[in-house]
């Protein structure tokens, strides 16, 4: 048996070989496995990296700039508003969240709080003050709006998705399901009164007078836009696209209709008359641009793109651009998707 008053000095001689075998990163990894350690999950506030500066410029090596070409959208000079689009923050469709960005690429944050749930097709009420969208609260998806400030509120209970509100204020156009097709729907604003506009659509959206609803329907086998009246009369055909997919925009003027067409990883932004003529193409090529949304003044767009990130599902960033495809600039810079993108009035 050791004497007691030795025990010091034998535990300081093994504690002084033990780290001339191991090191004194050994000993210290020793002790810490020897305790039971406890994991300390972050709290997720908005995993999001900030964007590329406080005024985004048009990206290096993706456009050629030319002498003459306006400048790129600055906090002073650009256009003006929020936008609001979707952001799959943790990189999973089904829990997928609302953000909002300034139009100058300032003040980006997730507006949404429910981490578990999908939302989706966020559009902004008339006022700018709060936004729409369809969410998977309760099971089904159904419409809900939230303020700018977070204050949520369902709006009737039915289910639905892609809400806009009508310019007026006084009603919503969504998108239900059933028997394998889409319909149109408006209901009162208040959620209440829902009635059938159109079998067989998606996408709606309002024309700047509240009298027509802009939406994709199929035509002779193929996807095209068109337009009717809240009455369902008077159905007119616009656009004679070959791979168009839906999402649209009618600027606030009521001059101009964007939309997007092209197959898989080659869809290209395309302009027109409300008719459908003097249709063009006004996004760069290879960027695989889609989900269009005019500025309240209808001179930019915003969107969604992959420049040089083709085939990457987790690369999709919002962009904007003027509407005669200049002055490209990024507004967000992250490694999960941004999508879906409406501008506020």
């Amino acid at each position: 048996m050791v004497p007691s008053r030795k025990r010091p000095v034998l535990i300081i001689g093994l504690f002084l070989l033990l780290c001339c075998l191991t090191g004194f990163g050994g000993v210290f990894l020793f002790f810490s496995l020897s305790s039971r350690a406890q994991p300390n999950y972050p709290l997720l506030i908005f995993p999001t990296r900030e964007p590329l500066s406080a005024s985004p410029s048009p990206i290096a090596g993706e456009l050629p700039i030319t002498a003459d070409e306006e400048p790129a959208p600055s906090a002073l000079s650009g256009p003006p508003g929020k936008i609001v689009y979707v952001c799959q923050v943790f990189r999973l469709q089904p829990r997928d969240q609302i953000c909002l960005i300034n139009a100058d690429g300032t003040g980006e944050r997730r507006l949404t709080t429910e981490d578990n749930s999908r939302h989706f097709y966020p559009s902004f009420a008339p006022d700018g003050q709060s936004v729409l969208f369809s969410a998977n609260l309760d099971g089904n998806f159904k419409i809900y709006e939230m303020t700018l400030a977070g204050q949520l509120n369902k709006i009737g209970d039915t289910v639905g998705i892609a809400p806009e509100v009508s310019p007026d204020n006084q009603s919503i156009a969504f998108v239900t399901g059933s028997g394998g097709k889409d319909y149109i729907w408006v209901m009162d604003r208040d959620g209440s009164h829902s009635r059938v506009v159109y079998a067989d659509g998606w996408d709606p959206t309002w024309s700047p007078d509240g009298s027509r609803i802009l939406f994709a329907t199929t035509i002779k086998g193929k996807p095209q836009l068109a337009s009717i009246n809240l009455d369902g009369s008077d159905f007119r055909q616009i656009t004679d696209l070959p791979d168009l997919r839906g999402r649209s925009d009618w600027s606030a003027q009521g001059d101009q209709i964007v939309t997007y067409s092209g197959k898989t990883w080659k869809r290209e932004l395309f302009i027109m008359n409300p008719d459908g003529s003097d249709l063009r193409q006004i996004s760069p090529e290879g960027g695989n641009s889609q989900g269009p949304s005019f500025s309240p003044d209808g001179q930019w767009v915003a969107f969604t793109a992959y420049f040089n990130a083709i085939g990457n599902h987790n690369a999709c960033e919002i962009y904007i651009m003027r509407i005669d495809g200049s002055s490209l600039t990024r507004l967000t810079n992250n490694n999960y998707c941004d999508w879906q993108p409406r501008w506020s009035p």
